[in-house]
């Protein structure tokens, strides 16, 4: 199994994620039904998302850079219905194991990255590696529009293209 660190992660935009909340990791049978649905499987988020809230989500991105061959980026996630924020998302993206147009299209920052590898036909195996309960923190609470303190839940991933790890994910889900 491979490792995805958290803490790595969160620790991306450390200007930006503090105000996330407080993280204690779970197993899939602590998760409320409809955050299990959402979370405790080995599939692409972006059709997890669509499929539980019945339509199409946008991709937002607050944060974005390169570090050498790595894109990483800070994210949310809005049903094109109402625009409201479903997941909020931190993403680590080896860009060489990508062919030139695919990579073209995630760094336009305009489709979400899971529709982008599905239309471009890369093969890819996303391997859920964590669950995580969350104490809701300020930040958080602002993009999902919940007190402090609400408990939401999330997952870290890992997606291999081929045989090759590849992309890291936080993904923190919101049930409206």
């Amino acid at each position: 199994m491979s490792l995805v660190d958290l803490k790595s992660l969160l620790g991306l935009f450390p200007e930006t994620t503090l105000g996330v909340g407080v993280f204690q990791e779970a197993t899939a049978e602590e998760l409320p039904d409809s955050f299990r649905r959402l979370l405790a499987h080995d599939d692409h988020m972006t059709l997890a998302v669509e499929s539980f809230h019945h339509c199409p989500v946008s991709v937002e991105v607050i944060h974005s850079r390169t570090d050498g061959n790595a894109y990483i980026r800070e994210i949310l996630l809005r049903r094109v219905t109402d625009q409201e924020v479903v997941q909020y998302g931190i993403v680590r993206l080896q860009l060489d194991a990508l062919s030139q147009p695919t990579r073209d299209k995630i760094l336009s920052e305009k489709i979400p990255l899971g529709r982008v590898l599905i239309e471009h036909g890369v093969l890819r195996q996303v391997e859920l590696v964590s669950l995580w309960r969350i104490e809701t923190g300020p930040r958080l609470g602002q993009f999902f529009s919940f007190p402090p303190g609400t408990i939401t839940y999330g997952r870290t991933a890992m997606i291999h293209f081929g045989d090759h790890p590849a992309l890291e994910l936080l993904e923190i889900v919101r049930v409206v």
